[in-house]
């Protein structure tokens, strides 16, 4: 069966049961249908001296263009705890209609470790995309209405750096012209749309703590500057609250089950490459209150995803991380290896393309708390090609467990829940930070550039380098920076396998995200609105005179 066929055919509890079995009563969560709620954030002032649960972090080797099963491994892991014993709650990224409908279709794991409604979960959900390109678009609008009505703020029409966003792959919309026809029409300027999981307000709202919070954080927000070269906010426009009313609802984490019946919570859906790549922190500290083990994901790989949790959200949200599990998959390592045919045995490929598992694997060790190797299986792998990775991996003294939890759900994960709960239980290292905040900005990036990716030197455009300037003398070097980057490959170049050496990350832009509070280093060819591929998974979703809607994956 496909993953919506399994999904449809699941048995889901009332989301009220799913709440009182957290403890949440009537009071504080809102149910949207049967089976999603959103809960209220007084929960977290309600549990506020109670000790946080565990905290695990999934991520993953460097992924074939499908992906390598990283939100299956977290739901399946949680599913895992739930099924043997533990209380545990899972916290995840929202899907993005863009890959939705554009090459990985749906984004809700797969098989039997998926969270359902999968329909609901990757279409529209609880409206909280469509909330946060609606407040994005408003300062958009307001921008434009300002200049029409006279410019008072001096904007520099060439110096706005405020986009428009739309949740969905759009390539026509990179670069637009706004404003023709005429007076009446507004005025005439270039512009662009990003794909709003890499806007800033999808940002601010996944590192946010309250609803005031939320508001000042969009204040603070630059979307241009005037002709005298000064920095102009969200709150010179009088519009921060307007915009965070339209988050009213948005901010509340939203609680769902997996096939096994087990809470999630999916909030928040910045993408990894692009942006911070991780859930809310709201989410994800409710889920800490409310369980004794939350398994969380960040957005691809470990160079990404991972590294943005620890160097940003973490330290915004005074998290701290217990474990990390890296996902490996035969059929990924064969790819890095320069295999053609996944799905055969391949044991040459696959020693080839261990190397990269290596290299995120030595990555995540310097963060200081137990890293752990998941081997995600596949029905194509051979038992020899599952030995020699968890082999390779004694070797290397990492511990690894085999995950089967595609097939057989919680139960797959058992193997990997004892040997976390062994690790985290034995209290080894304690998380620290890549960098400190105190490091230059050009610091910073060549850290992560050369410790994560394995560069041997960044290499800054002039634009890059003239903006730098411009922050630090306007009192941003102190932030932590989230570069963006291919997702395809270490380095900044999506055609180099494997463990690059001896290459150079090209950082082509410097943006500030001072609402969000972090500086984006833009890399490689790397852009914030994707397209879609010749053939959309589009093309293979279709609905019912029932509305049963098939081709989700």
């Amino acid at each position: 069966m496909t993953d919506i066929e399994i999904a449809q055919k699941a048995k889901l509890k009332k989301i009220s049961e799913i709440a009182e079995k957290i403890g949440l009563t009537e009071d504080e969560y809102e149910q949207y249908g049967k089976y999603k709620a959103k809960v209220e954030l007084s929960v977290l002032e309600k549990y506020k001296d109670k000790k946080d649960g565990k905290l695990i972090l999934v991520t993953a080797i460097t992924p074939t263009p499908p992906g390598e099963g990283k939100s299956t491994v977290t739901v399946g892991l949680t599913q895992a705890f739930n099924k043997y014993g533990y209380n545990s709650i899972a916290a995840l990224r929202e899907p993005s209609l863009g890959p939705v409908f554009g090459i990985k279709g749906g984004a809700t794991g797969g098989g039997h470790s998926q969270v359902v409604p999968m329909e609901d979960i990757n279409l529209h959900f609880t409206g909280d995309l469509h909330a946060i390109s609606a407040a994005h678009n408003l300062i958009s609008a307001c921008l434009d209405n300002h200049l029409n009505h006279g410019n008072e703020l001096d904007i520099d029409i060439t110096q706005i750096t405020w986009k428009r966003a739309l949740d969905m792959n759009d390539r026509a919309l990179r670069n637009i012209i706004l404003g023709l026809g005429g007076k009446l029409n507004g005025v005439p300027r270039e512009s662009s749309f990003q794909i709003t999981v890499a806007s800033e307000i999808m940002a601010i709202l996944c590192l946010s703590e309250s609803l005031e919070d939320l508001k000042h954080k969009i204040g603070n927000i630059i979307f241009a500057y005037n002709r005298s070269g000064e920095a102009l906010k969200v709150k010179d426009l009088k519009i921060e609250g307007a915009a965070a009313a339209l988050l009213k609802e948005a901010i509340k984490p939203n609680l769902v089950q997996t096939l096994e019946n087990t809470p999630v919570f999916i909030h928040g859906g910045p993408f990894a490459n692009i942006a911070h790549g991780c859930n809310s922190i709201l989410a994800t500290k409710m889920a800490l209150k409310l369980s004794d083990y939350v398994v969380t994901e960040a957005g691809f790989a470990a160079d990404l995803g991972a590294e943005k949790f620890l160097d940003i959200k973490a330290r915004k949200g005074n998290l701290d991380p217990n474990a990390i599990v890296i996902v490996a998959t035969v059929r990924a390592l064969k790819h890095h290896g320069g295999g053609k045919d996944l799905t055969d045995e391949n044991l040459e490929t696959l020693e080839k393309g261990i190397v990269n598992l290596d290299k995120h694997i030595e990555n995540m060790k310097k963060y200081g708390i137990p890293v752990i190797v998941a081997i995600n299986k596949f029905i194509t792998d051979t038992e020899k090609e599952v030995e020699f990775i968890r082999n390779h991996c004694m070797k290397e003294n990492v511990k690894v467990a085999l995950c089967e939890i595609w097939e057989k759900g919680g139960e797959g994960g058992k193997e990997l829940i004892d040997i976390l709960v062994d690790e985290i239980g034995q209290e080894k290292g304690k998380y620290k930070p890549l960098y400190e905040l105190t490091l230059s900005i050009k610091e910073k990036v060549n850290k992560i550039a050369k410790e994560i990716y394995g560069a041997k030197a960044v290499e800054f455009s002039p634009k890059a380098l003239k903006t730098i300037v411009k922050l630090e003398k306007m009192g941003y070097s102190d932030l932590p920076i989230c570069i963006s980057k291919t997702q395809k490959s270490l380095s900044d170049n999506p055609s180099l396998l494997g463990r690059p050496e001896d290459f150079i990350i090209k950082i082509n832009e410097i943006r500030i995200s001072s609402g969000a509070g972090f500086i984006v280093a833009m890399a490689g060819e790397i852009i914030d609105m994707p397209g879609l591929p010749k053939k959309p998974a589009a093309e293979s979703i279709d609905i019912d005179k029932n509305g049963k809607i098939t081709g989700l994956f």
